[in-house]
């Protein structure tokens, strides 16, 4: 009777394990959803939900001790922010996570200060923010160097720093339990790079991607996707940003190779058909193209 009873718990178990992993892996072809101006909110783990307003998104974690949540976007999307969170929990914001220090992502979390929740950042977000102070943006009470792990209601939120890649205070944020990644910025699914990329090391960047696709996990949640897009994507699209990145490096500098030093003319030679379905394709790729101009020509 005792083997049998073991049987019965194990295959529960497995079942509770396999309908999980199920819950996660359906949704990754499920849009964020809401109006595209405007803002939604997906359940995409146990007490893990995506919070999206316009094209940008964070994560926030519940836990029976109070709320994780990362990026705050700004004062609007904040208020929005909490209003949802109510919805779901009365428990407080114990927690705001930054993924890096630029502002359109981390503004607006006085709402959350002021109800006492302790700030988390890589250490030299604190040295920006004080080199470049917002109003709307609370200094970090809490920073870390290489990586830290966040702890609260029995829920881990593990942060890992890459070095300079976007900016040089970016952390990646991981969810063990659902082995989920936060990006921002350095992985957006389906669309070419951002305009000039601002603020992008290309070599750097790709370096951190190749040391991403090493850690432990299944699934990513982006900190940028309109309201048509999947609220979850699959680890591999880490793997499709690096894609893209070496390939138009590598068909700049072959131009460039070839004789070709005007950007203006790299602009209009330079195609990728095979990333002609991702995202400002025809807006941005000239754009991204004279970026990667500046970094063979002038070394930046």
């Amino acid at each position: 009777m005792k083997k049998i009873a073991r049987f019965i718990i194990l295959i529960s178990g497995l079942l509770i394990s396999a309908t999980a992993s199920a819950q996660t892996t359906a949704q990754n072809n499920d849009p964020m959803g809401g109006e595209e101006w405007g803002h939604s909110v997906k359940h995409i783990a146990d007490g893990v939900y995506v919070f999206r307003w316009w094209v940008y998104r964070n994560i926030f974690i519940v836990t029976d001790e109070g709320v994780i949540v990362t990026d705050p976007m700004n004062p609007k999307a904040s208020k929005l922010l909490r209003s949802e969170i109510r919805k779901i929990t009365d428990k407080p914001v114990k927690y705001v996570v930054y993924s890096h220090n630029h502002h359109d992502h981390i503004s607006g979390g006085n709402i959350f200060k002021e109800e006492g929740a302790k700030f988390v950042a890589h250490k030299n977000v604190l040295k920006q923010l004080g080199d470049h102070p917002n109003p709307v943006t609370p200094l970090p009470d809490i920073i870390f160097d290489d990586s830290y792990e966040l702890k609260l209601g029995g829920r881990t939120l593990g942060l890992k720093y890459f070095g300079p890649n976007h900016g040089d205070s970016l952390v990646v944020m991981r969810i063990p339990e659902e082995k989920i990644l936060f990006i921002v910025d350095i992985v957006t699914p389906r669309r070419v790079a951002f305009r000039t990329m601002p603020d992008f090391w290309p070599d750097e960047w790709i370096r951190s991607l190749k040391e991403i696709e090493k850690m432990d996990f299944d699934y990513v949640v982006s900190g940028h996707g309109p309201a048509n897009q999947p609220a979850i994507d699959p680890a591999s699209v880490v793997k499709e940003q690096r894609g893209y990145l070496e390939d138009l490096m590598a068909a700049v500098k072959k131009a460039m190779d070839g004789g070709m030093h005007s950007p203006d003319a790299l602009q209009k030679t330079v195609k990728l058909p095979k990333y002609k379905h991702w995202r400002s394709y025809d807006k941005w790729l000239p754009m991204n193209i004279e970026r990667i101009w500046y970094f063979y020509h002038m070394g930046w």
